[in-house]
């Protein structure tokens, strides 16, 4: 099945962008898009640089932070790569290379954070919003843009392509009012969360496309593995992607992800699913394995990788039922599989009638929790929402508890109103729920007198009301599984 993409290899020239030819100016030293004036390097490791020249050519790098010169030679394809040592968080400098017939000079280059952030459109939804859907509170954040002159972002143009590429389009921009409307909502405010706790110059690699599957962002080979995405994929989007570029599987890996996959960064971070809702139980174990995969193309290890649970939606199409509820149990379910990530839950801020949740802001500090905390390991910062762990059933009532309730759960003084509990019969009914001690729930139904499975915000349209002492909302979880 997955065989079927390698027919369409001679269509690439038509998806690429003028880019990816870099490595074709034979003779003359060249640079990736993503290599270039205002970017921003991760601090205190060695930074991957790469670019192309004339096969065995040589090419000298002088970083201006250093004394040091460093010398690579170009392979027989005629790409060159070299491990950079960088400092701590600084900048701006310079960068030199020479090669035999051509000097470069990337100027504006900053030392400190850089993290990718990848998805659909909720991930991609900018500043400035959509037609009719705009972001909360935007004109207060796009006029702070100018005290954030350090939050450099480069945005990986759309391009989709059925065979590998080696580099894109795009630039790096230095935050400012002119530049924030365009930038990702979520990607800046993750930025600006992050800047004013480590003081320290942030880059991002913003690499998104709405409306995407996440099969479109994995290889061709890590899907060799899933037989089931090429028998879930329209025949047509397979055959060509240029029908429907955000479903066809690996074509924005192969343009999106592998051209900027050498570029060293600190993490990943991710919001994307709705598009996979009709097949939960697959994005389950998809999940991992993108991850898998793309810590494996960046270097290996296990970088970091947060993730955003998608928001409650008013789905109005009843072939939908519950699979977005599942799709977000299948996203809290991948974490047992998923070394060093963290989930951010927004159960508490969906709106039911707009697909894109204009509170923004939210869903950023819930990402900056967990990499403040788990990255960065700032003492005190709570990232974990709860999370339920077992069910006793005494008499009429289910006693549910919960980890990463420390301080305790709330409800804000309000009552409980997502909890449903079933008896053998397997219908559910709403229950009357109540917080018994710290990390415990008590639930009943005056109809069901033995009650056998509780669930609760398990439905598409849910807002979230069960919290941990520290803000954070539990995910929608159900203790069957029928």
């Amino acid at each position: 099945m997955p065989g079927r993409i390698g027919f369409l290899s001679i269509l690439m020239l038509c998806f690429s962008s003028p880019g990816s030819l870099a490595q074709l100016h034979s003779g003359h030293l060249s640079l990736p898009a993503v290599i270039s004036d205002h970017m921003v390097l991760q601090q205190r490791t060695k930074a991957v640089i790469w670019g192309w020249a004339e096969k065995g050519g040589q090419v000298n790098i002088a970083p201006g932070w250093t004394t040091k010169k460093y010398t690579v030679v170009a392979d027989s394809t005629g790409k060159w790569e070299a491990a950079i040592a960088t400092p701590s968080a600084g900048g701006p400098y310079n960068i030199e290379f020479t090669g035999s017939e051509t000097h470069l000079t990337v100027k504006d280059v900053f030392i400190g954070e850089v993290w990718v952030c990848s998805g659909q459109s909720n991930m991609e939804m900018p500043l400035k919003g959509y037609r009719k859907q705009p972001v909360l509170n935007a004109a207060a954040i796009i006029a702070a843009a100018a005290h954030h002159p350090e939050i450099h972002v480069f945005r990986v143009p759309k391009v989709v392509s059925p065979a590998p590429l080696s580099d894109c389009g795009g630039s790096w921009e230095a935050a400012d009012t002119g530049t924030a409307p365009g930038f990702s909502a979520v990607a800046y405010q993750y930025a600006t969360a992050l800047q004013e706790q480590l003081k320290v110059p942030v880059g991002i690699i913003a690499t998104y496309w709405g409306g995407t599957a996440i099969q479109s962002w994995m290889s061709e080979e890590t899907l060799s593995h899933f037989p089931e995405v090429w028998l879930t994929s329209r025949p047509d989007t397979i055959k060509d992607p240029e029908k429907d570029p955000e479903h066809a599987p690996s074509i924005l890996f192969n343009s999106m992800i592998l051209p900027v996959c050498d570029y060293t960064v600190k993490g990943f971070v991710w919001y994307q699913g709705e598009s996979n809702r009709e097949h939960p139980l697959l994005y389950r174990r998809l999940l991992p394995a993108m991850v898998k995969e793309w810590r494996a193309r960046w270097g290996g290890g296990t970088l970091p990788f947060y993730y955003v649970q998608i928001a409650p939606y008013g789905y109005a199409d009843p072939y939908h039922k519950l699979l977005p509820a599942v799709l977000r149990e299948s996203q809290l379910l991948a974490l047992q599989d998923i070394p060093n990530a963290g989930m951010a839950v927004i159960l508490d801020a969906g709106e039911e009638k707009y697909i894109h949740p204009p509170d923004k802001t939210v869903v950023s500090q819930r990402l900056a929790y967990l990499a403040l905390a788990k990255t960065y390991h700032q003492k005190g910062v709570d990232c974990n929402s709860p999370v339920f762990r077992k069910m006793k059933i005494k008499g009429p009532a289910a006693y549910l508890y919960f980890d990463f309730v420390k301080h305790g759960l709330t409800s804000g003084n309000k009552a409980l109103s997502q909890f449903e509990v079933a008896g053998a019969d397997h219908i559910f009914h709403p229950a009357t729920a109540i917080i018994v001690h710290r990390n415990q729930v008590k639930v009943q139904c005056d109809t069901v007198a033995a009650p056998v499975a509780v669930r609760y915000g398990f439905k598409n349209w849910v807002k979230g009301d069960l919290y941990n002492s520290a803000g954070l909302p539990a995910s929608s979880f159900r203790t069957d599984d029928w």
